[in-house]
């Protein structure tokens, strides 16, 4: 594996597919490399249900309604993917530290990945920093990676059709006009 399968990076890919869920095994496993992440495997339709029942789980971590209720789901993620931690040397990329058994199947692999890589998130950026997107319309997942830690959008695009909502009910408020046409 690549990427740093603990941080930011897996967060990205169980928020990508969230929004996106792979409909196939294929779908899945170019996804999946297209993230960095190098499959052991064949990857199987049991893989696709796994890696479905992980996005569900993590979804009710995203929708969750505050810190206590949100640790709990995801606790309740790392208990049903637990293992212990080894160090590894897999392809001479060098020692370092797994949260996960040897060898496993793409699906479980990314139940692990995303509840350790979304704990870590959590526990060292802030509870807050996983949310939907606030424009109503949008149900977007992201995780805030930002240096200030109040991203509120999903894309630069929903924030600037939130600004021009924002400013257009402003001037029907007051009475003026728009200072661009709609």
């Amino acid at each position: 594996m690549h990427l740093n399968p603990y941080g930011e990076e897996v967060v990205n890919l169980a928020a990508d597919l969230a929004n996106r869920r792979p409909g196939t095994v294929a779908e899945l496993a170019d996804r999946c490399r297209a993230a960095g992440l190098v499959l052991e495997h064949q990857v199987v339709t049991e893989d696709l249900g796994r890696t479905l029942e992980a996005l569900d789980a993590w979804e009710k971590v995203v929708d969750a309604g505050g810190e206590e209720e949100r640790a709990e789901l995801l606790n309740g993620m790392l208990a049903a993917s637990a293992a212990h931690p080894r160090l590894t040397d897999h392809a001479g990329s060098g020692w370092h530290l797994h949260y996960r058994d040897d060898r496993l199947p793409l699906g479980a692999l990314l139940y692990q990945l995303i509840s350790i890589g979304t704990a870590l998130h959590l526990s060292g950026r802030g509870m807050h920093r996983l949310r939907r997107c606030a424009v109503t319309e949008c149900a977007t997942i992201f995780a805030d990676t930002s240096r200030t830690g109040r991203q509120r959008y999903c894309s630069g695009r929903c924030a600037n059709r939130d600004a021009v909502r924002r400013h257009r009910a402003r001037s029907a408020d007051t009475g003026s006009e728009p200072c661009f046409p709609a």
